[in-house]
Formats: structure tokens, sequence, C-alpha cells
């Protein structure tokens, strides 16, 4: 895409989208030059003029992700459907997706003592496209990928333990250690 062809698209899609345009199509660019494209809608919808506009901006780029990190409250707000389970989630799959995480999935979650929950999903989310950029085949083997979400859920639950997002994150030592604790 030329330079000024760059300008004009950013320039009318900015009059219409409250996302940040150059991190929208940098992915799309990554993508196409074979990068595993992970989103989080991380939805807060008095940031948007509208739940309308706010579903299909999310909806728009959610076509384009391999991977997608959902809540349970933004499964809700993009199904229509007050039922959070696995039939509801699967309305939101693709062909193109290669792994869709629901919080509240299939994998347990450790019980720790919750002090500020600010960034404990971004430290999950960390931990699991860590281990996969390290080994993607982790993707074709169920066991294995249910081995690094445990991690994560390790990772996203001690960042729950302390306050502020980055003090809170975890080392891999730290993840292990409550993965093996009795």
């Amino acid at each position: 895409m030329s330079a000024s062809s760059y300008t004009a698209v950013k320039h009318r899609i900015q009059q219409q989208w409250t996302i940040n345009f150059d991190k929208f199509f940098h992915g799309i660019f990554a993508k196409e030059a074979g990068a595993l494209l992970s989103y989080d809608p991380n939805l807060r919808l008095p940031l948007w003029p509208s739940a309308d506009e706010a579903r299909n901006q999310i909806l728009s780029i959610w076509d384009k992700a391999d991977i997608i990190k959902v809540s349970d409250v933004e499964l809700d707000f993009l199904t229509g459907s007050d039922k959070v389970d696995y039939e509801t989630a699967m309305k939101l799959w693709r062909p193109n997706f290669t792994l869709l995480l629901k919080f509240h999935g299939a994998v347990d979650a450790f019980h720790v003592n919750t002090i500020d929950t600010t960034g404990a999903g971004d430290s999950f989310v960390g931990a699991l496209l860590c281990k996969i950029v390290d080994d993607p085949t982790i993707l074709e083997d169920e066991s294995r990928l249910r081995e690094v979400l445990r991690f994560a859920n390790a990772c996203g639950a001690i960042t729950t333990t302390k306050k502020g997002a980055i003090p809170a994150l975890p080392t891999e030592a730290d993840a292990l250690a409550l993965i093996n604790a009795p």
C-alpha cells in the first residue's frame, strides 16, 4: 500500500473508529506477514459512543485474529445471550481461529488472596503467548495446551496478589512454584 493510500485510509477510518488505527493496521500487516494475531477486546463501554458501535468495531477486528481472550461479560455483550456456556462461546468461533479463550473456561483457576485484579488478564495472555512463541506446536496438542493454560492461569492469579499490574507480574519461577504447591 502506498504512503498516500495508507494516509487516506487512516484518516477515513479515524473519523469512524474509536480504536487506535495504527495499532490495528500494524496488526493486519503482521498477520499478512504470517504472525499470530492475538486480540483481547477489553470491553470498556463508557469509552465508546454507543454499545452498537463497540460491538461492531470489536467484531470487525474479531475476524482477523488467531487467538482471542474473551471474558464472560464480553461474551454476553457480543452474543446478546445471558447464558455463558460452551454453546454461546462457539457462536463467536470463526474458521480462522487457532484458539478462543473464555475466562471461567475448562482449566481450573488457582485460589489466591486477591488484592487487585488489574493486569491479571494481560498476565494470563502474555504468559500464554510467551509459551506459544517458544513452541507453536503446543497448539496442536491438547494436553500440552492445558499445561500451558494452567501456567497462564498461575501467572494471572499471582498478578492479583499485589497492587498494580507491573509490580505484580510474576516470574516463570513464581508461576511454577504456585503450580507445584501442595
